[in-house]
Formats: C-alpha cells, sequence, structure tokens
C-alpha cells in the first residue's frame, strides 16, 4: 500500500512555490548522481503557476528530459493540448527552454491506438530499455480521482502489458502511462488543490477504497508520495 507525505499550505500560490522548489530539488539531487534527469508531467490548469515559477530556475535544463503523464488526442496547437500548456509557461521562456521536450504523439497517427503505441516505443528509445523508470513524475487528482488520463470506469485501469494505452475523460480521448509506469517512477508528486478536490483526496488515504472508483490508487510506488494540498483541499483530511 501506498504511502505519504502530506505537505500542507495555505493557497494555490504556496502550492505553486513548493511544487516548483521541490521538483528543482529533485532534479539537482537527481544529476549529481546521472548523466540525464527524466521526468513526466501533469497537464491540467493547477500546475500552470509551478511550471512558471520552475522555468526560472538555474539548473542544468540540457541534460532534462521532460514527457508528459497524459494527453488528449487533439491536434498540438489545441487549446485543450497539455504539450501547448507546457509551451506556454515551462518551455517559453527562460533557463527552463533549454529542457529537451517529447511530445505525446496524437493525432498524426491515425487513432489513439497508434498513437498509444507509438508513445511506449518513444518511451523505450528515450530510456534504452523496455523496463523505463522515470526519475520524476508529477500528477493531479481530479474530482471524480482519476490520475493522468486513468477514468473510472475504462479499461484504462487493467492495462498492465504496455507503457502507455488509451483512455476516454470529460469526452475526449486520451493518452496516458499506464499504472505501471507511474508507479515505477523514483519520486511521485501529487498536486491537490481547491475544494472540488476534498472527497477525492480523502478517498485516496483511505485504504479500504477501491481503485474502480479512484483511480489514483493504483499509483503505487517504493517510495513514499509525496502530497502537496492547499488549505482548501485539505479540509476533510
Amino acid at each position: 500500500m501506498a504511502t505519504f507525505d502530506i505537505q500542507k499550505v495555505e493557497d494555490e500560490e504556496h502550492l505553486a512555490c513548493l511544487a516548483s522548489q521541490l521538483i528543482s530539488d529533485q532534479i539537482k539531487f537527481g544529476l549529481r548522481h546521472k548523466d540525464n534527469f527524466q521526468m513526466a508531467l501533469s497537464g491540467g490548469s493547477t500546475p500552470r503557476k509551478t511550471y512558471e515559477l520552475l522555468r526560472e530556475e538555474i539548473l542544468p535544463w540540457d541534460r532534462v528530459g521532460i514527457m508528459l503523464g497524459d494527453e488528449r488526442w487533439v491536434p498540438c496547437d489545441d487549446q485543450s493540448s497539455n504539450a501547448l500548456m507546457l509551451r506556454q509557461t515551462l518551455l517559453a521562456s527562460g533557463p527552463g527552454s533549454q529542457a529537451s521536450f517529447y511530445p505525446t504523439p496524437t493525432v498524426e497517427f491515425k487513432t489513439p491506438q497508434e498513437s498509444a503505441r507509438e508513445f511506449s516505443e518513444q518511451i523505450k528509445r528515450i530510456f534504452n530499455t523496455d523496463s523505463p523508470c522515470f526519475d520524476l513524475i508529477l500528477l493531479g487528482l481530479g474530482e471524480d480521482g482519476h490520475t493522468a488520463s486513468l477514468f473510472p470506469g475504462t479499461q484504462s485501469l487493467n492495462v498492465r502489458n504496455s507503457l502507455a494505452t488509451v483512455s476516454t475523460g470529460k469526452s475526449k480521448e486520451r493518452i496516458t502511462l499506464t499504472a505501471s509506469v507511474l508507479s515505477s517512477a523514483s519520486k511521485v508528486i501529487f498536486l491537490v488543490s481547491g475544494e472540488g478536490k476534498q472527497t477525492a483526496l480523502k478517498r485516496l488515504l483511505d485504504p479500504n477504497e477501491s481503485y474502480e472508483r479512484t483511480p489514483a490508487k493504483l499509483v503505487n510506488p517504493d517510495s513514499e508520495i509525496v502530497l502537496l494540498v492547499d488549505k482548501a483541499a485539505a479540509a476533510l483530511i
């Protein structure tokens, strides 16, 4: 069962500052011991401010590789694209723009299934192994308990034999890393903000909660999960 290091802050602004600092520290620590640092980042609105702060950190960004934990199956210039959000924030300017970004394949392939297969192969090429281990994965938590694009009631929850798969959430097809890849990361950080996340957060921490209702429960790394939450989200814990 996953264990958690819960760190509470006052509001979304303090959450972004803490998240940026923790990610920066993880990059610095990781690059003391290896040549490159590979991380998968979350989309959505919550981490936007984090990425804007993180891009100003003085780090050896040319040794950092960035992928997405999930992506909507849309063109890269679509306003709902997580890749577009990263390009507008972390990669837009400053030191962070020197990082290597590997966007998730989407509509350049005929089907989401083809995109997911190519994403799996892309990850294998980058890591030069069939069993990749990200140095860090940043995740969000949806009001319905989803994380990445592992949504309740979808087949994506049961995929164990591939690195990426197809899912559907909020009427959009998506490409997502599988639970096994999320759980194999050296460090996992959840970023949770807002009153709407209170129930999902309480369920995530409940040892008796099922992953079918709260898919974030599928993330079970060997290391302690860092759970960064603001006051609004933490009211029930």
